[in-house]
């Protein structure tokens, strides 16, 4: 999970649109999948920080909690129907938000378009 969320970083630092829809975007944001937790520290649109957790001191703007059979098809180049968004994931019970869901729903295009950084890895290894 690591890795993918290391490569997501890589990528968006390759991404013009989103790093000028995520410029105003300067936020902790914490994935929990199965349990682990890993926090993204986002500056100005850019991933500056993927870290492992947990950590009771690092603080979160807002947080995705999910499974990872979920996450993977999620990250699938052609996802199912209610894998296909992360409110998608929330509505057929395999996701959970929390935290200031205001700053997800401003950023939601920039955030979603991130998280799905790592489908289009997928479609170029298929």
């Amino acid at each position: 999970m690591i890795e993918t969320l290391t490569q997501i970083q890589s990528q968006l630092d390759r991404t013009p649109h989103l790093l000028r829809l995520g410029r105003l975007f300067s936020e902790t944001v914490l994935i929990e999948v199965d349990g682990d937790e890993y926090y993204l520290t986002f500056d100005k649109g850019r991933i500056t920080s993927v870290a492992q957790g947990p950590s009771r001191k690092t603080p979160w703007r807002f947080a995705l909690r999910t499974d990872a059979e979920a996450l993977a098809e999620f990250w699938q180049p052609r996802p199912a129907p209610g894998f296909h968004d992360v409110f998608g994931l929330v509505k057929i019970g395999r996701g959970r938000i929390d935290g200031d869901i205001l700053s997800l729903v401003k950023n939601l295009r920039f955030f979603k378009e991130v998280l799905g950084l790592a489908r289009a890895r997928q479609e170029q290894a298929a």
